[in-house]
């Protein structure tokens, strides 16, 4: 049985209506990361090199966890002091259902994704995933369920056990009236 996959990123709706991520360099101050995620309403920012490949993201629990925490100054602190390294990146060529199932898996909300020369797009969260996913997981289920209800049991099986079903549902009838 082949079960049918989400499709590309790069076909996602949200792929070009999402706003473009904000980017940093490393060495920028937290300050200025935390002024444009308050300004905008976004919950990260991007940290990249000079060729605009991801290097490392700022969510708002790393300010958190990793900066207030430990009484640090946002305007001292650099990014990189309080980003999270290498986090994983997906290319705008892979499968949808693949990385929601990833990201559910490892616990992460947050994907960025990249070109073919690895420059960051768009960033997705789980919930861009799971609105547009939701039939095909049902669909997914549906499948399965059949392929594992139906495994082992012939047509003639399957009447049998509707016929027991129906009597047995018509004796319980008579015995309530």
């Amino acid at each position: 049985m082949e079960m049918r996959k989400g499709g590309r990123l790069i076909d996602r709706p949200e792929f070009k209506t999402k706003p473009q991520p904000i980017t940093f360099l490393a060495k920028d101050e937290v300050s200025k990361a935390i002024e444009v995620m308050a300004e905008k309403n976004y919950g990260s920012v991007v940290i990249v090199d000079n060729k605009d490949r991801v290097v490392g993201i700022v969510t708002e629990r790393d300010i958190v966890k990793k900066l207030v925490k430990n009484n640090m100054s946002p305007k001292k602190t650099k990014l990189e002091d309080i980003m999270t390294p290498n986090p994983r990146v997906a290319n705008e060529n892979d499968d949808v259902l693949d990385w929601l199932r990833i990201m559910s898996n490892d616990r992460f909300r947050r994907l960025p994704v990249v070109d073919a020369d690895g420059k960051i797009k768009v960033i997705f969260t789980q919930g861009d995933f799971v609105s547009y996913t939701w039939p095909d997981l049902i669909y997914q289920a549906s499948q399965l369920a059949k392929a594992s209800f139906m495994k082992g049991f012939s047509f003639n099986t399957l009447l049998i056990m509707m016929l027991v079903y129906g009597i047995a549902l018509i004796a319980a009838m008579k015995a309530i009236l």
